[in-house]
């Protein structure tokens, strides 16, 4: 008898972290906002020269929606980011404008507040081309349609996310030249 009246105390036990977790929040699952912060480098636009600037300051936002079954995790997410990424060579500029990006990601929970994942879906980013060549001063932009892929890990407290990521995106042909940018970007964000 005292046997099984142990036995059923330390299954008790046992169990009760178990409940207690249920209550808790499940990781990775639901929504969330996050502020985007990071490293952009944009290729292929204009030739290099001695004053060109193809590196800058990566800054926007995200938002989305994860569903966490069973430590596969599955979502969806918008971005809207900008750049102070520009070209300059002689009297003509190449700047990035917004960049919007929809998409979904598929992951992986590591531990119980790491997940590992992969990214990819449709972007559309602004480019202006800026040239004074000869005292006048000219203006154009183009829209161009491209796709994104990437990949990170992500950890999570309290609500709090925080995550880091590669982001590759391709936007084809721009003014005849192919136009590409490779991102490391950090997120600090809350799931609600």
């Amino acid at each position: 008898m005292k046997f099984i009246i142990a036995t059923a105390a330390l299954a008790v036990s046992l169990a009760t972290p178990a409940f207690a977790q249920d209550g808790e929040k499940t990781p990775f699952n639901g929504p969330f906002v996050g502020a985007i912060l990071g490293y952009d480098n944009v290729r292929g636009a204009i030739p290099a020269g001695p004053s060109a600037k193809r590196e800058g300051l990566l800054y926007g936002g995200v938002l989305g929606y994860d569903v966490n079954l069973n430590g596969a995790v599955i979502g969806v997410e918008g971005e809207f980011t900008d750049s102070d990424t520009k070209y300059n060579v002689g009297a003509a500029s190449l700047r990035t404008d917004r960049d919007l990006y929809a998409g979904a990601r598929l992951g992986g929970q590591v531990t119980q507040n790491v997940l590992l994942y992969a990214k990819g879906g449709y972007t559309n980013a602004r480019f202006e081309l800026h040239d004074s060549t000869g005292g006048t001063f000219t203006k154009t932009g183009q829209n161009l349609d491209g796709y994104r892929l990437g990949a990170g890990v992500e950890t999570t407290y309290r609500g709090l996310t925080g995550r880091v990521e590669y982001r590759y995106s391709d936007y084809g042909k721009y003014q005849g030249v192919n136009l590409n940018r490779h991102q490391v970007a950090a997120v600090l964000g809350y799931r609600f």
